[in-house]
């Protein structure tokens, strides 16, 4: 009896030990947020950031805290990035391309705080770190060496494959019996682009396969809002005869909505599930689909692995293209769709499955070249360049 005791005393120190282990395998971290230009109930970026921010920190018992800008610049955004430092947070999450020139300007004075900016591709940190240099940047990566510009080593960045996300919600909206098609994008950025080149590639896919002519307009506002003048022109392209137009950047699907909701037509939301936030508004059963970026599985993962597991190293001075990781369980992917208007006998969620499960083994290849127009068989595309 008594050495059955010593054995049980034994496992219990063990696992006692084992438990103290894993809660100090985060101590001394904080983990902060901060937003864009919006607010944590934006439906969009900043919201399923924070969310995934708390979500971890509950499980992990991180403390964590959201910090606000005062303006829409990058003078606020890097306040706030050093007010949470003074506060004492070691571990700063950036969500969106604006955190570019801020990322550029407090790295190198911070080399022991940890940045971790989501949808921060390397053309954004050239950006705002040539400007503070005092030069011209010309929009092109590939001619310019990052590390002369921003300081990277205490910097990760997740950048994503929106070409895929565009392409499934292409296919989806022909497969779904939608043949006059509309892409507005925000600004021609990088990322704007793929999404709607693979959204046409996607389109003319299903309309291959469904054996049917579909008409695409594509267009961009040249700015990430709606107003009255793109207002305006999307109420030409459904009064054209258009039935669903991919809303591709910030608050410029405002413009689309409100347009479609005077004819009861239809859009796509885009890098979050925007189905709450544009139906709320303007109509339920307005959107579609919503092609998305999977923030929140990004933002978990990084989290866990980088507090929980120790791997920053892994990490640290790179820009990493998250894709698809799994062909059988959509969720788990950092590409994906979001709440569906699936039809029996049109596109169903078995349906999906399959599109997801040939994109991830190869059986469909989806370009990211956005040097050039896709090539299209079944599909007549009208490039309107600019609306403003």
């Amino acid at each position: 009896m008594k050495k059955i005791i010593a054995l049980l005393l034994v496992a219990v120190m063990v696992l006692g030990l084992a438990a103290c282990g894993e809660k100090d395998s985060t101590a001394g971290y904080k983990v902060a947020m901060v937003t864009d230009y919006g607010d944590i109930t934006d439906q969009s970026f900043n919201q399923t950031t924070w969310e995934a921010v708390v979500a971890f920190g509950k499980a992990n018992n991180v403390e964590t805290k959201y910090y606000k800008p005062t303006t829409n610049d990058t003078a606020a955004r890097v306040a706030s990035v050093e007010m949470a430092i003074a506060d004492g947070y070691n571990v700063i999450v950036l969500p969106g391309y604006a955190f570019g020139a801020t990322i550029a300007t407090v790295s190198k004075d911070y080399p022991d705080v940890k940045f971790i900016a989501l949808d921060v591709a390397k053309g954004d940190l050239l950006e705002g770190g040539v400007a503070l240099k005092g030069e011209s940047y010309d929009y092109n990566p590939d001619n310019w060496d990052l590390s002369k510009y921003v300081y990277m080593d205490n910097v990760y960045c997740a950048i994503y494959q929106e070409e895929i996300s565009g392409y499934m919600a292409g296919y989806a909206a022909v497969k779904l019996g939608y043949t006059k098609l509309g892409f507005l994008g925000g600004m021609a950025v990088p990322a704007v682009v793929r999404f709607g080149y693979g959204y046409v590639q996607g389109a003319d896919a299903a309309a291959k396969e469904l054996d049917v002519q579909i008409d695409i307009k594509y267009a961009y506002g040249n700015q990430f809002f709606g107003d009255a003048d793109i207002t305006a022109a999307m109420d030409t392209w459904y009064a054209d005869g258009t039935e669903i137009v991919f809303a591709c950047g910030g608050g410029i699907y405002n413009s689309a909505a409100e347009a479609a909701k005077k004819v009861g037509a239809k859009v796509i939301g885009v890098d979050t599930d925007q189905q709450p936030v544009i139906d709320g508004l303007y109509g339920e059963g307005m959107t579609v689909t919503s092609a998305m970026k999977g923030l929140y599985p990004t933002t978990i993962d990084t989290l866990t692995d980088v507090v929980v597991n120790g791997k920053w190293d892994s990490y640290k001075g790179k820009i990493v293209t998250l894709g698809m990781v799994s062909g059988t369980d959509a969720s788990l992917n950092y590409v994906q769709l979001g709440k569906t208007q699936y039809a029996d006998g049109k596109f169903t969620e078995a349906d999906y499955a399959a599109l997801v499960k040939a994109i991830f083994d190869g059986s469909i290849k989806i370009s990211n070249d956005i040097a050039k127009e896709p090539a299209v068989t079944n599909s007549t595309v009208s490039y309107l360049g600019n609306l403003k």
